[in-house]
């Protein structure tokens, strides 16, 4: 039986982030439909590789319930790195690896395994075009931009016929993912090659076109995190199939949190809406309630999925601040009072805004009512200022223990046989296995009693993956079956069902491109492009593009250039947009999208607005000399 990916069929996938496959497997657990995790090399994500061992692992748990397993491959490469690329996803392919993640296109030039190829977010999918180019050279799905509104999504879908993925939760990057070159200008570590490094997350002064400052040390490009909880269902209408959860570099508690709401809501839409499926088996059991607030998380937007919205930077900090208390209303030599309903516990981190406004943590001792006595007292805590809990110890204690259980309901039907008896075990996705047991045939001299040990020991399965949903008697009468008949036939019915349903697993079809080939929607590409190898320009080029600029990571003649689009609008935020203020008359006048100025330290960006796509520039340009050139990634996974 072949899981479909024909957006048809509409199976709905929740996709969930792994640092590592322990916690691959516990995203299963918790109700993931696929998983996607880093390998030895190549990801977008440096700091977190994993073996070719360490996926296999993960691969044979997640494939148990037909979940599948997608490796980020999406870093750009060297020309001397793709030989090393090529050899990875034959290893990955070896492994049981469903589908890799990539962002360049020289990948798509080589020889690979039948292994089906996902586009990256980098590959900044925001058109039709660029989604049905992608759509017909051989992608299985598509990445969206997380800028994307409903009416784009839905534009999108219409035109295509592979899969669109869609993030849902998690950390937002300020810029149109693949197009921020900060990190590499000022460091020599490029985002597309998964060595970002966050200065985004840095406080600046802005300041307007005369030198006014308008904020002072403001996060101003660190985003809220993206949570589309009450967006679900209209997001599936516009065709989204896939639903992704940010966050490789999180830790465990997030994960199974953020897994586990989402796993809910999809549920609760699946039951409402028959025509919609499942993509993988089984349900998760879970030992909490899921509080996608009690884990990391920068408060929440929807970002661009409604339109524009007003509110969606995290400007004060860019860390984790948490639910509000209330205020402080006592302040003690080793303790403080603070004017809460919120139920507090022993071990709660807590945390506030001192005067300089930065975000300070302490640890809670002991909590008596509504004083709490930290680990350290604070030497700058005023009556009056906002406490915030960014660690509930009791919720924490119980993402610690095992949080879930993931079970594959199964029907049994017990039948006579000439000679005994035949148990058939049928699980919810239609895998069937009969088990045969010869026994001499006595009636039972106790019907009910023989009944109710009949049932009792057929649903005998907590050491499996299954649970026993429903049990059929189709015998002629009741008879008396010896616990170890049953016992025997249930255990090697479920072997064999365990044995049919992993014969049963497919892995996904590499499509195969449309023929003639597809022509790129432009035939120019500037340093937005990310081409950084010999291959990739080849792809281009037998796609129709004449031109193509080197990537910004090679590329030696850019000076001042956008080091980030954003459609996050600091005009916008400030109530500066010339859109919305058309025909209001200020004391300076109309209001026009005149240039800001972003401020850290010595680092001083041009903010260029371009009104008609909304967009914001942050211009800049590489700093002289690189503090540190990423060399080409040392490829250590091959025995």
């Amino acid at each position: 039986m072949q899981k479909s990916h024909i957006k048809s069929r509409r199976h709905l996938e929740l996709l969930a982030p792994a640092k590592n496959a322990d916690f691959g497997i516990e995203a299963i657990n918790h109700g993931a439909d696929a998983v996607y995790i880093g390998g030895p090399a190549f990801g977008a994500r440096a700091k977190v590789p994993n073996t070719i061992e360490d996926i296999a692992r993960l691969v044979k748990h997640a494939h148990r319930y037909h979940a599948e397993i997608f490796v980020a491959l999406n870093t750009i490469f060297h020309d001397n790195e793709l030989e090393a690329a090529r050899k990875l996803v034959f290893q990955l392919y070896d492994a049981g690896v469903d589908a890799l993640i990539v962002q360049d296109m020289g990948l798509l030039e080589m020889d690979l395994p039948p292994i089906q190829l996902h586009a990256s977010t980098q590959t900044d999918i925001r058109t039709v075009e660029k989604a049905v180019f992608l759509d017909q050279v051989g992608f299985s799905q598509l990445v969206l931009a997380r800028e994307l509104d409903l009416h784009s999504i839905q534009k999108i879908s219409a035109a295509t016929s592979c899969n669109l993925e869609y993030f849902i939760h998690g950390a937002l990057c300020v810029a149109f993912s693949g197009q921020c070159f900060i990190s590499h200008a000022h460091t020599g570590r490029s985002a597309n090659r998964g060595e970002c490094s966050q200065e985004c997350r840095l406080p600046f002064t802005l300041e307007d076109q005369k030198g006014r400052i308008i904020g002072k040390d403001k996060h101003f490009l660190s985003m809220k995190d993206n949570d589309q909880s009450t967006n679900l269902r209209a997001l599936i209408d516009a065709g989204v199939s896939s639903f992704k959860i940010e966050g490789r570099y999180k830790d465990l508690s997030y994960v199974k949190n953020a897994t586990a709401h989402y796993r809910q809501l999809l549920d609760e839409i699946l039951h409402d809406r028959p025509e919609l499926a499942k993509s993988s088996h089984g349900d998760s059991i879970f030992t909490f309630h899921p509080q996608p607030e009690k884990t990391f998380n920068r408060s929440a937007t929807d970002y661009f999925v409604n339109g524009r919205q007003a509110d969606i930077g995290a400007f004060d900090t860019p860390k984790f601040s948490g639910e509000a208390l209330g205020k402080v209303s006592k302040v003690g030599k080793d303790f403080f009072e603070v004017d809460t309903d919120v139920q507090l516990h022993n071990g709660d981190g807590v945390c506030f805004f001192d005067v300089h406004k930065a975000l300070v943590g302490l640890r809670v001792n002991t909590v008596d009512g509504t004083k709490l006595y930290p680990n350290e007292m604070p030497t700058d805590m005023r009556r009056g200022m906002e406490v915030y809990r960014n660690r509930d110890h009791a919720f924490m204690r119980l993402l610690e223990k095992d949080s879930a259980q993931r079970k594959i309901p199964v029907s049994m039907t017990l039948s006579e046989t000439p000679d005994g008896f035949a148990l058939t075990v049928t699980d919810e996705a239609g895998f069937s296995a009969t088990a045969h047991s010869a026994a001499e045939k006595q009636s039972a001299q106790n019907l009910e009693k023989a009944e109710s040990s009949l049932r009792e020991n057929l649903s005998k399965l907590g050491g499996t993956d299954f649970i026993t949903q429903a049990i059929n008697l189709e015998i002629s009468q009741m008879w008396f079956v010896p616990a170890s008949i049953i016992n025997s036939l249930r255990r090697n019915a479920i072997d064999q069902l365990v044995q049919t349903r992993n014969e049963g697993h497919q892995r996904p079809p590499r499509r195969e491109p449309v023929q003639p080939l597809a022509i790129y929607p432009e035939d120019t590409l500037s340093y937005l492009a990310n081409v950084y190898n010999k291959k990739a320009r080849a792809f281009y080029e037998k796609h129709g593009v004449k031109l193509i600029a080197a990537a910004y990571e090679a590329n030696k003649e850019l000076d001042e250039v956008p080091l980030m689009i954003t459609k996050h609008c600091l005009r916008f935020s400030h109530g500066l947009c010339p859109k919305e203020a058309k025909g209001v008359i200020g004391v300076q006048g109309t209001v026009t999208a005149e240039p800001m100025t972003l401020i850290n330290g010595n680092d001083r960006f041009t903010l260029k607005f371009d009104c008609k796509p909304c967009e914001m520039h942050v211009m800049g340009k590489i700093r002289k000399p690189v503090l540190h050139m990423a060399p080409p990634q040392v490829v250590k996974f091959f025995k």
